[in-house]
């Protein structure tokens, strides 16, 4: 199993005014799969993506990687196996608008301490993944969104990463963009058995997943109770 997670607890604020993102969360994730966490705002469903991704710590409840305990793994630890195992897609591109698409998509290889030459190629190789060679001398900011977000996929895909987190990757995107954004990550999927953990609220993009989770109320909840 690739990710276990048991009875993840998440609290925001103080009290009197606290609010339970997630209460008792259990859930396992397979290698090479497809899982989408469905829910309204508010369900808890980013709360738990980034649980999963180590981005939030719970506040209970545990959480294993290939077995390791990521509650147990010092923060620098974790930080160089996020940088190293996960690639993250999100709704809101953080891309560096005055740096050029190539400079974006080597970032994680320079966190990482990658030579320069290297950081390069394997850049290009993962911009003409998302057909985007062309492109690599822009800015940022001179791209559309349907271009921005395959930057973001190109991004998390140079570091060769096992997992991809996306937080609802298609929310800014028009049909036609959503369809190759949608098309591209289930490509690497497939092909490359990325694992790949999609949160939205989209059943349209849900249900080209192998498997769907629903949320509500900061718990998973049987698909009958998901409305």
């Amino acid at each position: 199993m690739l990710i276990k997670a048991s009875l993840l607890t998440k609290v925001y604020g103080k009290k009197p005014n606290t609010f339970t993102a997630l209460r008792g969360v259990s859930l396992q994730v397979k290698e090479g799969e497809s899982l989408a966490i469905i829910g309204k705002s508010g369900s808890g469903k980013s709360t738990l993506m980034h649980v999963l991704a180590t981005l939030d710590s719970p506040d209970e409840g545990t959480l294993l990687l290939n077995g390791q305990d990521l509650m147990r793994t010092k923060r620098s630890k974790l930080d160089r196996l996020r940088n190293r195992d996960f690639g993250f897609i999100f709704q809101q591109f953080f891309l560096n608008g005055r740096s050029t698409v190539l400079e974006n998509v080597m970032l994680p290889l320079k966190i990482r301490g990658v030579r320069l030459g290297e950081r390069k190629r394997r850049a290009m190789e993962a911009l003409a993944e998302v057909d985007l060679l062309d492109k690599a001398k822009n800015k940022a900011t001179d791209l559309s969104g349907g271009q921005k977000q395959r930057v973001c996929i190109a991004r998390a895909l140079v570091g060769e990463p096992s997992i991809i987190f996306a937080d609802e990757p298609t929310g800014n995107l028009d049909t036609e963009n959503s369809r190759r954004v949608i098309d591209l990550l289930f490509s690497l999927n497939k092909q490359k058995k990325i694992t790949l953990i999609i949160v939205t609220h989209d059943d349209d993009l849900a249900a080209l997943c192998d498997r769907k989770l629903y949320m509500k109320d900061g718990i998973l909840a049987p698909e009958a109770q998901k409305k």
